[in-house]
This record gives structure tokens, C-alpha cells and sequence, in this order.
């Protein structure tokens, strides 16, 4: 990457981070800089995301960074003696291999209802596997950031408060806001559709439907929860079903049921 090209990815992501996180310190700000001319991660397309005040990479930023780096494969394994499927208890091997001559970088990655989030329950082997991925990968590639996806919640924290010119405003209690220092809906939302790469159109038509509302925005905080909640659901446990579903709205709206 270019000087002038990784010069420009510093200052978008020093723009949206003081945008949306605006109580970051300081010195997380100089950490973000360096992450970005170190490793050319992007804030906008969620490859590295704040977590308490802490910078972790994600990972779309693990792939991506394996990408350019022209990483050669990845071979991923089940340890079924680990596993317990009743308990939905799941253990992966991920072995990476950045050239044709290496002997490949390996990581292990466990998981169950008590160390994943409430809204990939149901996910566990894939939340696994995700794990073990990520850990060959910051093997692989000298990376002492800590992946979003090995925490037990994802989700990065929500902004308080941000600026603008007139003074200062708060979160609001919709489909956006958060009183209690949670997730905002909106971040829990696009973790889904990133998660399990969603159309975001047509997810967003999707719960407008289900809110019986015009538009997702006019919905009430409770009905968008309500929504995030089914939607990962399903998509846990049939995502197929799911992408048909999303398809039909791709349809003119004079065909749409």
C-alpha cells in the first residue's frame, strides 16, 4: 500500500472513530493510528472496533490482512473428542499457510452457550471454527491484537454522547439509543448482517415489515429488539430460509406478497 493511499485510510478512520466514539482518550486514537499504518485496517468495513475503550481487530480485518499478504490457504479440523454437540460444546484446529513451503501456523478455537453472545446461540461450531481461524491467523502474521470474535460478547460499545455544532446529543431511547451502557441496536444490527453477510437493504425493508412501520427509524426501541432477536435466530438455524426470505424483497413492489 501507497504512502498516500495508507496516509488517506488513517485520516477516514480518525474521522469516524471521532464521530462515533467521540470519549475515546487520546491515547486510544494513537493506537488506532498506528494499527492503521501497521496492518491497513479499516474502520468503516468493521475490520478493527473498540470494545471498552480497547482496540480489536475482527475477523473481516484477520482475512483481509491475510488477503493482501497473499496467505496461500486455510485448513480447518473438528476435534470431536473435545466436543460435547448436546451441550453445544465445539473445538476447532485451524492451520494457516502463508506459502506453498510453510508448515503452517496453528490455533485452536473453543465454543459454547457460555462464552458466545446470546445472539449467535445456536452457532456455537461456526463461532468455533471463526475463533480457531482468527487465532492461526494472528499467529500467522505476528498479530498481538486480540479478535473481536475470541471475546464472549462482540458487539462494540455504544457512544453515550456526540458532538455537534449546537452543543451535545444524547442517545435516545429508539431503535438507536441506549440508556444502560448495552450495544446500541443499530451496532447489534449490522454485527448480524456482517456476521452473516446479509443484504442490508433488503434486512432493513425486512424489519420495517415486522415493526409495521413505513421505516425502520419509526419504530419503537422495543420492536427493533424484538426484530434483531428473530432475525438471529434465524439466520442461526436456517439461514437458507432466511436468504429466501431477504430475496423476496429484491422483487418490485408491485409483485412483493
Amino acid at each position: 500500500m501507497s504512502n498516500s493511499i495508507q496516509s488517506k485510510l488513517v485520516r477516514q478512520n480518525l474521522r469516524l472513530v471521532k464521530r462515533l466514539y467521540p470519549t475515546l482518550s487520546k491515547r486510544s486514537l494513537r493506537v488506532l493510528r498506528e494499527l492503521t499504518g501497521s496492518f491497513h485496517l479499516s474502520l468503516s468495513r468493521g475490520e478493527i472496533i473498540p470494545i471498552d475503550g480497547r482496540w480489536y481487530i475482527t475477523h473481516a480485518g484477520l482475512l483481509g490482512i491475510a488477503l493482501r499478504r497473499k496467505c496461500i490457504g486455510i485448513r480447518t479440523a473438528l476435534q470431536q473428542p473435545l466436543c460435547d454437540p448436546i451441550a453445544g460444546r465445539w473445538v476447532f484446529k485451524a492451520t494457516v499457510f502463508k506459502s506453498p513451503l510453510s508448515p503452517g501456523f496453528v490455533g485452536y478455537g473453543d465454543a459454547d452457550p457460555s462464552n458466545v453472545s446470546p445472539l449467535v446461540h445456536g452457532a456455537e461450531m461456526r463461532v468455533a471454527e471463526t475463533r480457531a481461524v482468527n487465532r492461526a491467523l494472528r499467529k500467522a502474521y505476528g498479530i498481538g491484537l486480540c479478535s473481536a470474535e475470541e471475546l464472549g460478547y462482540v458487539a462494540p460499545p455504544s457512544p453515550r454522547t456526540a458532538p455537534t455544532g449546537k452543543g451535545t446529543v444524547h442517545s435516545s431511547s429508539n431503535g438507536n439509543g441506549t440508556g444502560n451502557g448495552q450495544p446500541r441496536l443499530r451496532d447489534r444490527l449490522s454485527l448480524l448482517i456482517r456476521q452473516h453477510q446479509l443484504d442490508s437493504a433488503a434486512v432493513k425493508l425486512f424489519a420495517a415489515e415486522f415493526c409495521g412501520t413505513h421505516e425502520l427509524r419509526e419504530a419503537s426501541r422495543e420492536m427493533v429488539e424484538s426484530f434483531i432477536n428473530h432475525l438471529a435466530e434465524w439466520a442461526s438455524k436456517d439461514r437458507d430460509g432466511l436468504l429466501c426470505k431477504l430475496n423476496s424483497y429484491a422483487a418490485p413492489a408491485e409483485v412483493r406478497s
